[in-house]
């Protein structure tokens, strides 16, 4: 699955509320209420208020939270994902900018990795030298 792979059923949506509240965008989602307000907070999410000041969300919320959801999951942080929200939605003409980001942090995490194995190799080394020493 691709992170555009996110799409809910648009049947589900023809029979839902236009609009919703934090608890319906929760439940759609999987992620806690608190999570959607920090998310909102981070410039994430824009959802409309109420004159009561209640957060109104329209369908395509779900979309945006659960494409959020994979670029946590694929390491990103808050500030990297805020620009890259417009273009992969389709809301913008930054898409070039938004891939050349993401090839970046692609590299970077492959970076890591090697690091990382390197890291691996020498404990094993040492583990064998400490084996082969009792």
């Amino acid at each position: 699955m691709t992170a555009l792979d996110t799409r809910v059923n648009p049947a589900a949506r023809a029979e839902a509320p236009a609009r919703f509240g934090i608890g319906e965008l929760s439940a759609r989602t999987g992620v806690s209420a608190r999570s959607l307000r920090y998310y909102e907070e981070q410039g994430l999410l824009s959802p409309d208020r109420t004159g009561a000041g209640h957060r109104r969300f329209d369908p395509e919320a779900v979309d945006r939270v659960l494409l959020v959801q994979r670029l946590f999951a694929a390491g990103l942080t808050s500030t990297e994902i805020a620009p890259l929200l417009p273009p992969l939605l389709g809301r913008s003409d930054g898409g070039a900018d938004g891939i050349s980001s993401l090839r970046t942090h692609r590299r970077e995490l492959e970076g890591r990795i090697a690091r990382l194995r390197d890291t691996a190799e020498i404990l094993d080394e040492v583990l064998e030298e400490l084996a082969g020493a009792r």
